[in-house]
């Protein structure tokens, strides 16, 4: 069964840096997408950063220059690279996959739908 795996969340002052990993358990996808999302209390859930099993790699406007989000397909491992951490950067963190189907119609893979989630970590910022 496939499941996520996610670990190295924490507490950090304004400025410090944490790196999260997510294990991918039991894939038998070959082509995948893989995201981090985080959510804070009375938050709305916001997408954080997606890579693909090509390469393909975005982080959100409110995280670029800081977060670097990488994959280790050989190992189905997924890594946010979180630097100059701010308070507003806290919350759960949540690792996420979805297939990558091809579409005839534009003859391009793209993300389907997130249906694997992980059980989340806590990133806690304090200024």
């Amino acid at each position: 069964q496939v499941r996520l795996e996610e670990s190295g969340g924490g507490s950090v002052q304004a400025g410090g840096s944490l790196t999260l990993s997510c294990a991918g358990i039991a894939y038998t996808f070959s082509d995948y997408c893989m995201a981090w999302f985080r959510q804070a209390p009375g938050k709305e859930r916001e997408e954080v950063g997606k890579v693909d099993t090509d390469g393909g790699s975005s982080v959100a406007e409110f995280v670029q220059g800081r977060f670097i989000i990488s994959l280790d397909k050989s190992a189905n491992t997924l890594s946010l690279e979180m630097h100059k951490l701010q308070p507003e950067d806290t919350a759960m963190y949540y690792c996420a996959t979805a297939l990558r189907p091809f579409h005839l119609a534009t003859q391009t893979r793209a993300c389907g739908a997130y249906g694997f989630w992980g059980q989340g970590t806590q990133v806690t910022v304090s200024s």
